[in-house]
């Protein structure tokens, strides 16, 4: 890769052509401190190998498939590991292995035998790693450290990608200069794309943090490379639905643009379109229509026909939740005409907008046109134009089915679930996306009073999560679902630990006065009570009632419901309540009535639990 500008590129053998690792699906890294690639909303790990380091060992694990022996062990003993020249050979090797058909397989023998190579160099050399000299071998090492973990990666072998890239953001020293930073910012970013691949968002995000803030070391904190790290970083968080963040560093990298950029330019309108999912996100629609109408504007006086579609359907989402349905169909209309003159009737991005024209008109009553929309993107994707990926086929099989469940057509919208979580089910970095999959087909499952497989597809989803390291609301709110299946097939121990676990959760993340926490505060009291812990389910209602009464007012209609159950249940204990309410009647409207109950608060009337 060509070497950003004022800084040194990390050495390599002067005559060994460029490395490209084949990676499936992925991208390519920033093997530099320049831009990262404009990838939307996704991260995934590089095809191009940065600059990094060596293998800590591998000698004790077992051949892989398709791994030669010598690849899995490497003899520490061999002399010929400490020739210097032995190294940078080693990965020209790897290069040619790949380039001439070997495949990674072949690639991988040779880079982990050059990585020990260099790890026996720099420890001949003081001072010892990190550090070095003023690069040298220390620098050639996180070269192959990174080449190493990419090849890992091309082989589908992200776990065993990590190790070396973990090593391999400690052995540059930043302080030591631009090829020391060069290095450690390569690393940190590949790392942080492997992670994502392996669904570890937090450890993800934390990477490209750290990676970031190296950059700005190097370069300042308004070079437009800094800004196109920061809409990279601005996209995790978003992944992440960490919305605040993103728009604090979406905002940075609008400044960074402007002040590099001609009006108008294309940076800043993909900086807008980035903006407007936050927008959106965050229901500020007005501001989200703001952003895309500009974005579209610089697209337009660029001719990107195809671009300016893409925001005239993004617009009429915007429309569409503004509930202004006659523009939301004239910019789908719009797009869909491009769509189909640019790149024919049957292209994914096609279908997409029948779904978007299916889901208006289901929201406004047209069921029959609804349908319809929906057949037809049907059947573009049951049979998929070449180069159609999985995850669009995917992705709008799981918007059709959110259409076919809300017209209670739930085994169709089954169906079609478990067709997207099959198409996803052996793709790298998907596995919180099939772990969403499997939650809502759990929700599904429930409403049918299939308990057994509702509670099996929430325990599997759970699984996913917690081997992703998933804490965030979303994981309380599945725990909470699995729970009241384990309710309804008698398995009350696991349900209290369940719910137990959902409170912590969700208390951390969204507060006690979110509706969900309120709603697991009042399904571990009834579990409490299943369970003849009275004084602790009267301890969780009584909190309830007095977050009611004190902050949340005394209208909602559970209000009576947990009132009434407190009172039985301080009945049973011979006791009263002791809890003086502050009265909030003179705030309300002595005329007023409660409003009914909605639907969609399931509840159990002998215990009282909330879906």
């Amino acid at each position: 890769m060509p070497a950003m500008p004022g800084l040194v590129s990390v050495k390599t053998p002067a005559d060994a052509p460029p490395l490209r690792v084949a990676v499936p699906d992925t991208q390519p890294l920033r093997s530099e401190l320049s831009n990262p690639p404009r990838t939307p909303l996704k991260k995934t790990p590089s095809s191009t190998p940065s600059r990094s380091k060596p293998s800590p060992g591998r000698s004790g694990k077992k051949d892989s498939p398709g791994v030669s022996s010598s690849a899995a062990v490497i003899d520490v003993d061999d002399p010929s590991l400490d020739n210097p020249d032995l190294g940078p050979f080693l990965l020209k090797l790897a290069r040619d292995a790949i380039a001439s058909g070997e495949g990674p397989n072949k690639a991988l023998d040779y880079a982990i035998r050059a990585t020990k190579s260099f790890e026996r160099c720099c420890a001949a050399v003081a001072p010892p790693i990190p550090g070095g000299s003023d690069g040298g071998p220390v620098l050639d090492l996180a070269m192959s450290l990174h080449v190493l973990a990419a090849i890992y990666c091309s082989l589908g072998r992200f776990d065993e990608a990590v190790p070396p890239l973990e090593r391999a953001i400690q052995v540059p020293d930043p302080t030591r200069g631009p090829d020391h930073s060069l290095a450690a910012f390569s690393g940190h970013m590949q790392l942080g794309d492997t992670l994502s691949m392996l669904g570890q968002i937090d450890r993800s995000i934390a990477c490209y943090e750290e990676g970031l803030k190296i950059q700005i070391q190097t370069l300042g904190d308004t070079d437009p490379r800094v800004g196109e790290t920061c809409r990279y970083l601005a996209e995790a968080y978003v992944q992440a639905m960490q919305f605040n963040k993103a728009e604090e560093l979406c905002k940075k990298t609008l400044e960074i643009h402007r002040a590099h950029s001609e009006p108008a330019s294309l940076e800043e309108a993909a900086d807008r379109r980035l903006m407007a999912i936050i927008c959106e996100a965050k229901g500020d629609y007005e501001n989200a229509l703001e952003h895309l109408v500009l974005a579209s504007m610089a697209m337009i006086a660029s001719g990107q026909e195809s671009e300016v579609a893409s925001i005239d359907v993004s617009i009429g989402n915007i429309y569409m939740s503004l509930c202004r349905f006659d523009e939301a169909v004239f910019s789908y209309q719009k797009a869909l005409t491009v769509f189909k003159a640019s790149k024919g009737e049957t292209h994914p991005t096609v279908a997409s907008v029948f779904v978007r024209l299916a889901e208006l008109y289901h929201r406004t009553g047209k069921l029959r046109e609804s349908k319809s929309y929906c057949e037809n993107a049907l059947r573009i994707y049951n049979k998929p134009v070449p180069g159609t990926t999985v995850e669009e086929i995917a992705g709008g099989l799981t918007e059709i089915s959110a259409i076919y469940e809300s017209v209670d057509e739930p085994e169709e919208a089954l169906k079609l679930l478990q067709k997207s979580m099959k198409l996803l089910d052996d793709k790298p970095g998907q596995q919180s996306a099939i772990a969403g999959l499997e939650a809502r087909m759990g929700v599904m499952y429930y409403t049918l009073g299939r308990y057994e497989e509702a509670r099996n597809a929430f325990e599997s989803a759970v699984t996913k999560l917690r081997a992703a390291g998933e804490k965030s609301a979303f994981f309380g709110v599945v725990l909470n679902q699995m729970g009241l299946a384990c309710v309804q097939l008698f398995k009350i121990d696991e349900a209290g630990e369940l719910f137990e676990e959902a409170r912590g959760i969700l208390e951390l993340e969204r507060g006690p006065c979110d509706q969900d926490t309120l709603g697991v505060y009042s399904n571990l009291a009834a579990t409490y009570d299943a369970m003849g812990r009275i004084e602790d389910a009267i301890e969780i209602l009584e909190q309830v009632l007095k977050l009611r009464e004190e902050k949340l007012g005394t209208a909602n209609p559970d209000f009576e419901d947990e009132k009434k159950r407190l009172a039985e249940l301080l009945k049973e204990a011979g006791r009263s309540r002791n809890y003086k309410a502050k009265s909030l009647q003179n705030l309300i409207d002595p005329n007023a009535r409660p409003p009914k109950k909605e639907s969609s608060a399931k509840k159990w009337p002998s215990l009282g639990f909330k879906f």
